[in-house]
């Protein structure tokens, strides 16, 4: 197969053009390939993290229906599944989802599941989601406005959108600038969108949300990536 073809995976159906396609095959074998050592990785705040799966769980009820986006190898899944009716949690990564659906079994059964999907191309549910979560998934789209749209449409009316992610525009201008495309360019690094702050919070405003809260959980360092909340209005 040519390496420029797309690569067709359960629950993945990508409506755009033949671009689009390669693109978003191109982001799954990226992550299919950092798998195993993704999964070995430390969390790199502990202490941050730990802060923003407390906030999350706060804003999370016992009957709510919850829909995960790239949701990696299952952590933050496992630690909130636990508190609400029902959590589906996706990647677009196969292999991502293979290790997430291996921790599952040795878990206590809950309600939580794990698909190979994206925002785009999930399944709605009767009556929406109630919330949605990102974490460090929103830098990482293609098309934020797209995705944004898709995320809303999910959603049932007055449902949350819960994210954090990098505002990657906020960083150094050496490092977003020259480091990272030599990243991308040998491989080392995934696509990221270069958004500042502002410009996300404006791109949720547009696509039909409210932000309610916002939050910078980090514990040490200047990384940042604010922990939002927003409701579809």
């Amino acid at each position: 197969m040519p390496l420029d073809a797309p690569t067709a995976r359960p629950g993945l159906s990508p409506k755009g053009p033949p671009r689009a396609d390669q693109a978003l095959a191109s982001d799954a074998r990226f992550w299919d390939r950092l798998s195993t050592k993704y999964a070995a990785s430390a969390v790199s705040d502990p202490q941050a993290w730990s802060r923003t799966i407390e906030r999350t769980r706060e804003r999370l009820l016992p009957a709510d229906c919850v829909l995960e986006l790239g949701c990696g190898t299952g952590s933050t899944a496992l630690r909130l599944a636990g508190g609400v009716s029902d959590y589906l949690a996706t990647d677009l990564s196969e292999d991502m989802i293979a290790i997430a659906r291996a921790k599952l079994e040795a878990a206590p059964p809950g309600p939580l599941s794990f698909q190979v999907a994206t925002a785009e191309s999930i399944a709605p549910v009767p009556g929406g989601y109630d919330v949605v979560l990102g974490f460090n998934y929103l830098h990482l789209v293609r098309e934020l406005s797209v995705t944004l749209s898709h995320i809303r449409a999910l959603l049932r009316p007055g449902g949350l959108l819960i994210t954090k992610t990098p505002c990657i525009g906020e960083m150094n201008i050496l490092l977003r600038g020259v480091a990272l495309p030599v990243m991308q360019i040998l491989g080392k690094a995934p696509y990221v969108g270069t958004f500042r702050e502002a410009q996300l919070t404006d791109a949720m405003r547009l696509a039909g949300f409210e932000i309610l809260e916002r939050e910078i959980h980090v514990a040490r360092g200047t990384d940042h990536r604010p922990w939002l909340v927003a409701r579809r209005v």
